[in-house]
């Protein structure tokens, strides 16, 4: 019998979920950046084996004191995301130590996933990075106590060790059911999505302090040629007019250095050339705009009020 399901995960910014979930489905579908909160949205990815087929759903890392209406948004994918899934993974970063695996614990989210009654599974991550493996067992032990978790296992996704036992475990709590996409499919998402979010990646690799989280990417246009290379067109929204000069950069050298890294990106990802063209535009306070945010794509209830 064959099992399928969704499989969320969950985790504190940084704590490597995109990483891992790049490394489970064997393509860089999601964003990844040393600054925290990078993920907004969550990303789908799809792995499929003979015998089961997991739907993994990449969230925003769970933030402790939201500002804006965009983190209440992120923190609202988080809570969607635990009610759709089948299986949840946390993950721990075990180079926080006792302390990251408390403020974990103590998370007001982590009642959802006791009170969902799906079975949860700790993943301890980027154990390449402890020097001191045994360090982990003092971590696993404090979370298994918590009564959060069916089971735990310890992973580097950066080197793909121990992914296959990862693997064999969610399996194990996935139900059994056919495949609900076609074992080819490696996402459920549209093509723009990527595009969107492989530009946005630039952003952040390039940008320092304050503009990476003030930066949304919404595409404009999107040309699928025959006679050429295909054309995009992305607007760039900022807050403010500074920021707006700070991320086009001396005579144009910030933005043209972000849609390079941007064109290659999703070129490896599109498998066709494409030529792109950036716009920055300023929406003022979009992160705490419902009106903004909805129409970037986000599902905020009209009559949302906090």
């Amino acid at each position: 019998m064959r099992r399928a399901g969704f499989v969320a995960i969950l985790g504190k910014p940084n704590a490597g979920k995109s990483t891992l979930l790049n490394a489970l489905v064997g393509e860089p579908l999601a964003i990844v950046s040393p600054k925290p909160e990078t993920t907004r949205r969550p990303v789908v990815g799809i792995l499929t084996r003979d015998d089961a087929q997991m739907v993994f759903l990449d969230t925003p890392g769970i933030v402790e004191h939201p500002k804006f209406e965009l983190h209440r948004q992120m923190l609202a994918e988080i809570h969607q995301a635990i009610e759709d899934a089948d299986v949840l993974l946390v993950l721990l970063d075990s180079t926080g130590g006792i302390t990251e695996a408390e403020r974990l614990l103590a998370e007001p989210i982590m009642e959802d996933v006791r009170s969902s009654g799906k079975p949860a599974i700790l993943v301890l991550t980027k154990m390449d990075a402890l020097e001191e493996k045994t360090a982990a067992l003092p971590i696993i032990e404090l979370a298994m106590q918590s009564g959060l978790f069916r089971t735990s296992v310890a992973v580097s996704a950066l080197k793909g060790k121990f992914l296959d036992e990862l693997v064999r475990v969610i399996v194990e709590h996935l139900p059994e059911g056919e495949f609900l996409y076609d074992p080819d499919e490696l996402s459920t998402q549209q093509e723009r999505f990527f595009v969107a979010e492989f530009i946005r990646e630039q952003v952040y690799r390039h940008c320092q302090q304050e503009i990476p989280y003030s930066v949304e990417v919404v595409v404009t246009d999107f040309d699928e040629r025959t006679d050429g290379p295909w054309y995009i067109a992305a607007e760039l929204i900022v807050e403010r007019h500074s920021q707006k000069k700070i991320l086009i950069g001396a005579g144009g050298s910030m933005i043209k250095r972000i849609g390079e890294g941007a064109r290659k990106r999703i070129e490896a990802h599109l498998g066709v050339p494409v030529y792109l063209d950036l716009y920055v535009k300023v929406r003022e306070h979009w992160r705490n705009d419902p009106t903004y945010l909805r129409s970037f794509g986000y599902r905020v209830k009209p009559s949302s009020k906090r």
